[in-house]
């Protein structure tokens, strides 16, 4: 156990007296420049500041390489992020294998959502219905079930001990003095990170709180305004100010004034002759002296209006105790800092300057030898202060002066001579030594953790509910939902499961016909391919024509399919391309939208390079995207003559290979490129690549440009195929039972009904979730999946930093 004790007797200023007022002040008109220039825009309150950047903050996030986003993580990748997340560098834990999570300094805490039974087919299934779980996370990764218990693995989980033995100790021993910090006046204040120096500049409240004068406000209609632009930035210059005043009939008036630049270059001291009659020279505070003053005629008027020259528009004054000199110059300025309210004391005390100066610069001012106050040492003391908060920030500041400053130190109350217990490694255990808080929600199960940390539950809406009335979130939560397997049993969970990806199948899937009498699986093949890999073809031979059933390993294909050969004449017979009428595909549209629209397929284009014979054939009598390309092609008609009577459809094998560098070459041109993916082992004739723009706009203008692309043998549609995903139909397991006649999946049955509305719920659950989770939370979701007789039913783990 360790405590703070309070050394008091340190010298202190009394606080003034605040002053409270509703009305607001007037925004000067800013300048083009002064907007280009004003990067960050501060509009802090009190106790908090909102900071606009035109760079992204350097925020927590989280990501996974290409080459690793298509393979399946186990139980043990997921621990080893989470325990990245929780306890970083600092503990001796590396990056995970398999994924990158950027600035974890900054995660301020851990969110699991476990769902039990539900596949990665049942998310995309009901993708539609899942509308918050689709939104709220950018990075989907297949996620191999587990026959542990999940939750208690989490809990359980051996974090690896580090090369330094004392590491442990070390940790241990930050995580009590940052317990204690937490309470400190300058911590509340500005918190632990270092910042700009906007994060320090008062805000118009604090100023009218602590009795600055500002426009508008009673008792300073008659101050003179600089000017200042509207907003500053971290690159504005400081300048330090110090005044120093007589007693007059009237008050303190000014006497004297220095100006010091921010390399604490003096720029202007100047004796100021009060108007009043003087009582009292104040010569022990402020050096002057009647002979000093009598041949003085430079009046206030006269000062003001030499700073007002000699401040740059976006300058911020730096001073101890400011509002008393601004008051003494009858000066309105809206950017300041004030370094006794930096340097903060309990109860609204103050240290006075030559304190700070000799503690934290090592500086003696202000000593008793010297004659008064010299304003210019005391405009570069408070200046250099708050050179120095800024640049060390203010949880160094803390740790440096935490005794000598401020009077407090830590010491061990501990009494007990026993020896200390071997420190467990398990992951609740080691978070809750370093003083982190963790908590299970959900239903009554063995978990390896503390009872006093669980909540059972039994509902989902009770597990809800309590979560969200938590008065603090725990550093690490796992929260567990499983309504939807209550009232469905083994049977019915694997029923439910082939519909689902009997429909997932189904949206790969086109018919086309009628073809020519003798045409063969391979010819259907060749001509169906160019458009993307085809997983398989099956003929479906009537007692008049012939047809086919086409099925593509990606979504790409089977739309590039619907565009592009729907229509197409082949030996004199118009082929029509369609996809199956079910009652699981009537909303498909909606679906693809949506795929194409949220996450990682945003500004993704999917392109086809088709090889000169194969686009020659199409072009003729084909219509592409809306336009019916009609020519006279010797090649091309003997192409549509040839494949008659057994005779194969003769179209020529040129190989045109897709490289990296062709495709920046060609699609550079609308935009900036992000990454391009080609497929690990392209198909024979097609060549396909996945193609990431770094805005819409490039995406846009590639795609308004297809109809040039398809000159240049190119085909192009949105991406939407997950980029988990390296095949759409990969994702359902078993192919048994996927051609019965019978298909029930064609026909909503009473359980499905019920997985929607369930799902549906579910959703709205995990939505109201996230929102109440606190900013920079690491927050996933994990669909469990199941194992069956016919093998592992893949789950999906869902991640995003909120």
């Amino acid at each position: 156990m360790r405590r703070w004790i309070s050394n008091l007797g340190l010298n202190m200023e009394p606080s003034p007296s605040p002053i409270t007022c509703n009305r607001k002040q007037k925004r000067k008109d800013v300048t083009p420049a002064d907007h280009e220039k004003a990067k960050r825009l501060k509009t802090e309150q009190e106790g908090e500041e909102v900071v606009k950047c035109s760079l992204p903050p350097h925020l927590p996030r989280i990501s996974v390489p290409l080459d690793l986003l298509q393979q399946p993580i186990a139980l043990r990748e997921l621990t080893e992020l989470l325990q990245y997340a929780a306890l970083g560098k600092t503990r001796g834990i590396k990056q995970p294998s398999w994924c990158r999570l950027h600035h974890q300094r900054k995660v301020k805490g851990v969110n699991v959502v476990i769902v039990e039974g539900l596949t990665q087919s049942h998310f995309y299934k009901h993708y539609l219905t899942m509308r918050h779980l689709r939104s709220n996370y950018s990075t989907r990764v297949t996620f191999t079930p587990s026959c542990d218990n999940v939750a208690s693995e989490i809990f359980s989980s051996e974090v690896p001990q580090s090369d330094d033995p004392s590491l442990f100790e070390r940790y241990t021993e930050n995580s009590k003095l940052e317990k204690a910090l937490r309470i400190h006046p300058v911590i509340t204040k500005f918190g632990t990170q270092r910042k700009g120096l906007t994060a320090y500049v008062l805000t118009q409240e604090e100023m009218i709180k602590r009795h600055f004068p500002v426009k508008g406000m009673p008792g300073f209609e008659d101050f003179m305004c600089t000017d200042s632009v509207d907003y500053v930035t971290d690159s504005c210059p400081l300048y330090g100010l110090d005044c120093e005043m007589c007693l007059t009939e009237k008050g303190n008036e000014l006497a004297r004034v220095s100006l010091v630049d921010s390399d604490g270059n003096c720029v202007l001291d100047e004796l100021v002759k009060p108007p009043n009659r003087i009582l009292n020279y104040l010569t022990k505070f402020s050096g002057i002296t009647a002979a000093m003053l009598r041949p003085i005629t430079t009046t206030l008027r006269d000062v003001q209006a030499k700073l007002r020259a000699l401040l740059p528009r976006d300058v911020v004054l730096v001073g101890h105790s400011l509002n008393n000199d601004l008051i003494a110059l009858k000066l309105i300025h809206q950017h300041v800092i004030d370094t006794s309210l930096l340097y903060r004391r309990d109860y609204g005390q103050r240290f006075k300057l030559k304190v700070l100066a000799e503690t934290v610069l090592k500086r003696q001012i202000q000593t008793e030898e010297k004659k008064g106050h010299n304003p210019i040492e005391d405009a570069v003391a408070a200046l250099e202060l708050a050179q120095y908060f800024i640049k060390t920030g203010p949880r160094q500041v803390v740790e440096h002066y935490l005794e000598e400053l401020w009077g407090y130190t830590i010491v061990d109350e501990s009494t007990d001579c026993a020896p200390a217990p071997t420190p467990s490694h398990r992951f609740a255990d080691v978070l809750q030594t370093l003083g982190r808080s963790v908590a299970f929600l959900g239903k009554r199960a063995d978990i390896s953790l503390d009872l006093s940390n669980q909540q059972w539950h039994n509902s989902d809406k009770e597990v809800l509910a309590s979560f969200k009335k938590l008065t603090k979130c725990p550093f690490l939560s796992v929260v567990q939902f499983s309504d939807h397997l209550r009232r469905c049993d083994a049977q019915q969970q694997q029923q439910q499961y082939q519909r689902a990806c009997a429909a997932l199948r189904d949206m790969c899937v086109v018919f086309a016909g009628p073809l020519p009498a003798g045409f063969s699986e391979r010819d259907v093949k060749k001509l169906f391919r160019c458009c993307g890999p085809v997983r398989k073809i099956k003929m479906l031979n009537t007692t008049v024509r012939v047809h086919a059933k086409v099925e593509f390993e990606l979504l790409e294909g089977a739309m590039l399919a619907l565009k592009t050969l729907n229509g197409l004449n082949v030996q004199g017979q118009t082929v029509r391309v369609q996809r199956p009428v079910y009652e699981s595909l009537l909303d498909l549209d909606l679906t693809l939208n949506a795929l194409m629209d949220v996450g990682p397929n945003t500004n993704q284009l999917y392109a086809v390079k088709l090889n000169p014979s194969t686009a020659e054939f199409i072009k003729v009598s084909a219509k592409i995207n809306g336009h019916v390309f009609n020519g006279d092609c010797p090649a091309a008609n003997g192409l549509l003559a040839a494949g008659v009577n057994g005779e194969r459809l003769q179209l020529k094998t040129t190989s045109t290979k897709v490289s990296e560098e062709k495709i920046r070459e060609r699609f550079g041109q609308f935009g900036l490129l992000e990454r391009i993916v080609l497929p690990d082992k392209p198909g024979k004739y097609a060549r396909q690549a996945h193609i990431k723009f770094e805005s819409s706009e490039g995406m846009r203008a590639a795609l308004s440009s297809s109809e040039d692309l398809w000159k240049e043998n190119y085909l192009v549609s949105p991406s939407v195929t997950p980029p988990h995903l390296s095949s759409w139909v990969a994702m359902t397991a078993a192919d048994s039972g996927e051609e019965d006649e019978g298909r029930t999946h064609m026909h909503t049955v009473p359980q499905d009904q019920e997985m929607e509305l369930t799902l549906r719920t579910l959703d709205r659950h995990l939505g109201k979730l996230f929102r109440s989770l606190p900013e920079s939370t690491l927050s996933l979701v994990v669909l469990l999946g199941h194992t069956s007789a016919q093998g592992n039913l893949q789950g999906l783990c869902f991640m995003e930093v909120k």
